[in-house]
């Protein structure tokens, strides 16, 4: 059993001491002896918490807990579970179950859970059902594909499934069969790869219907992908997200579908539940199972810069309302209060990511978190008893329980391993940026920090673009901090949590208002004596690390920088990556509208850089394929110019293994080391 037990209670009398006293938290969190520096020794060890369920009874929450095993240069993550008073921690699977998204049957009595059990690595993810009256975890399903998601019926005596489409086979073997004969990929679809998966057939993923023992019972069908089923309270109903008119590989306009589970499939129809020419996901029923809460792009022609909105639509009449419209943030997860007058839901708002709810009858906005808190999952009760999952600069992500003017420490995940380190005293930093139109930063800096002297500093730029840094727990700025950096982590225009013309500035201008939003901030530093001007790094991963090709082609102040899973040459990318849609509405046919992609492409600039850069990527990322960071390298090394390229084999757009993971913590800070240091 785990020795995370802690009763720390936080009283909210308003949102200055909330503000306070979570510091102060944070601050014995990080331990008063502060006997060292934060290492990667450190962050290796660390705990990752994701996912929040929590019980019929709400006495319990069940969530999963992800540990690097070094040794066997793995991942490993187990169900736990919390009481809702935070006295008591129990681990509900085995570690070598890898054991993922915990949900509790209706009554209480039963935990389910994706997990595999096996010793082959492509062991498919099945439903289990642990028994808590006792007994071990029983497989649910055995389907050969394995399960992408799954959720219990109001009543708990069945479940929808998500399941891909059952391969082919040229014989009766098992899908997994070694002596499967490899065949040629096939293609003939629009969209025909994706990262983590690889070249797309026409198999699509499907929701079926699974009672008790019986065989699963499909009941969405044709050449359309469909996910995220939710159950109506009626038992019978089921809301889902898919694609389904026109050609799904060619648009992005998902809508929510109804679909009656209960009758046969002759009688059974689908009806289209929303009109709005943009995608509308994440859908949520009221309590009385009349209204469907979800997120609304509402201007697709905009993109991903465009605010994702909540709404709501009558299931009966199809009348919509814009809850958020007024409130120009991006809004995501959406969940109903128990009486049904209003909606929760988690929004990005200024470096925050505050859970925040709408009053349905007057669209009103309230902010149940406080402060600079970041919320990443959360859950209502009866009684709209909330549990979150929240982090801060100081204090990773662990369960809190909000309950009337008290905030509750519910666990205590990496207590042990941060509680003698000291940690990067960090500040909000807001200067005028591209088009003088203010521009915010966080700003880590070096414990012992003195104010007399001049720091090496090092841009951290996130991936995106439309995403913000927040006030999490961020590893990489620490660690650079306790490596006696200043770490700056800016938000320039493209980043969410600033409104959509913040966003939309970056519209076919990449690398024009982001990269004088980076400049400006490197100015202001330097003016005011914080950072050492001879001194400057600058690196990301994905955008981020497209916005680093973007700041070396074109300034020479920064003296080292690392380029992360990036891109360097747009055209070449065109159905390379999977983002061929999204490239034809922002910048046109390549073939057709040349002028507009090469105006933008970092590519054509690279005959200007003069900064060493550290090349690094996936060797199987198709979200951003190394090609682009093939061709950096090739240039740079061509023109004499300090690189290396290093690539990862087996990994993707994001580096899973904790081998690989160490290797990159340790080559970004060697490099800054050696050339801004």
């Amino acid at each position: 059993m785990l020795n995370f037990y802690i009763s720390n209670k936080i009283r909210l009398f308003n949102l200055l001491l909330v503000i306070f006293s979570l510091f102060n938290l944070e601050l014995a969190y990080a331990g008063q002896d502060n006997t060292s520096n934060l290492s990667i020794d450190h962050i290796m060890k660390m705990e990752t918490v994701n996912s929040l369920a929590l019980s019929p009874e709400e006495d319990w929450i069940a969530y999963v807990v992800t540990r690097m095993d070094e040794k066997k240069d793995k991942r490993f993550s187990q169900i736990h579970m919390t009481s809702t008073d935070g006295k008591t921690t129990l681990p509900m699977t085995a570690v070598y179950m890898d054991a993922s998204d915990p949900q509790w049957s209706p009554d209480g009595k039963y935990l389910a859970f994706l997990g595999s059990r096996g010793v082959d690595k492509d062991t498919k993810n099945q439903v289990w059902t642990l028994d808590l009256r006792g007994g071990e975890a029983v497989q649910f399903t055995n389907v050969p594909q394995g399960i992408n998601s799954f959720h219990w019926s109001p009543d708990g005596t069945k479940m929808a499934l998500v399941i891909k489409d059952a391969k082919q086979l040229n014989n009766a073997s098992d899908e997994n069969s070694a002596n499967e004969k490899l065949e040629p990929f096939v293609i003939d679809r629009l969209q025909f790869k994706k990262d983590y998966v690889g070249y797309l057939d026409r198999r699509r993923t499907h929701i079926y219907i699974k009672n008790g023992h019986e065989k699963p019972i499909q009941i969405t069908f044709g050449d359309y992908d469909d996910s995220d089923p939710q159950w109506n309270p009626d038992n019978k109903t089921i809301a889902f997200v898919s694609k389904r008119e026109g050609d799904p590989d060619a648009n992005n306009n998902s809508d929510i579908w109804l679909v009656d589970s209960s009758v046969d499939e002759k009688s059974r129809e689908l009806k289209k539940l929303t009109v709005n020419p943009g995608p509308d996901t994440n859908p949520s029923w009221s309590p009385d199972g009349n209204t469907i809460a979800y997120v609304s792009s509402i201007e697709p022609n905009k993109l991903w810069y465009a605010t994702e909105h909540l709404a709501i639509t009558d299931k009966n009449n199809g009348k919509t309302k814009l809850l958020s419209l007024n409130y120009d943030r991006m809004i995501s997860s959406p969940i109903f209060s128990n009486d049904g007058k209003s909606v929760f839901a988690l929004a990005s708002d200024q470096g925050n990511r505050p859970l925040v709810k709408f009053d349905i009858s007057n669209n009103n906005k309230e902010n149940i978190t406080p402060g600079d808190l970041s919320v990443r999952n959360y859950a209502i009760g009866n009684n709209d008893k909330i549990i979150t999952l929240m982090s801060s600069h100081h204090s990773p992500f662990n369960f809190y329980n909000i309950k009337d003017d008290e905030v509750i420490n519910l666990t205590n995940y990496n207590k042990d391993i941060l509680k003698n380190t000291k940690l990067a005293d960090v500040k909000r930093l807001i200067v005028p940026g591209w088009k003088n139109e203010p521009v915010e930063s966080f700003i880590y800096y070096p414990p012992n920090y003195d104010s007399q002297k001049i720091y090496p500093t090092v841009f951290v730029l996130h991936g995106g673009p439309v995403s913000q840094h927040d006030t999490s727990f961020d590893k990489f700025a620490q660690l650079y901090a306790a490596k006696g950096y200043i770490a700056v982590l800016p938000n320039p225009h493209g980043s969410s949590g600033y409104g959509q013309a913040y966003s939309y500035a970056l519209n076919k201008k990449w690398g024009v208002s982001d990269f004088e939003d980076v400049d400006a901030i490197a100015d202001y530093l330097v003016e005011n004596g914080v950072s050492n001007p001879k001194k400057l790094g600058v690196g990301g991963w994905s955008y981020g690390g497209i916005l680093t090709n973007y700041v070396i082609t074109k300034s020479t102040r920064f003296s080292g920088a690392v380029s992360g899973a990036s891109e360097v040459n747009h055209r070449a990318n065109y159905g390379h990556d999977i983002y061929q849609n999204e490239w034809e509405v922002e910048l046109g046919l390549p073939w057709e509208n040349i002028e507009a992609w090469e105006e933008i492409n970092p590519f054509n600039d690279l005959g200007k850089v003069t900064t060493p850069t550290l090349v690094i990527g996936g060797q199987l990322d198709w979200n951003v394929p190394i090609l682009n960071s093939e061709q950096l390298y090739q240039v740079l090394k061509r023109r004499g110019i300090d690189t290396k390229l290093v690539v990862y084999p087996g990994e993707y757009h994001g580096i899973n293994r904790p081998g690989f993971v160490r290797d990159r913590y340790e080559r970004f800070i060697s490099w800054f080391d050696q050339y801004v240091k």
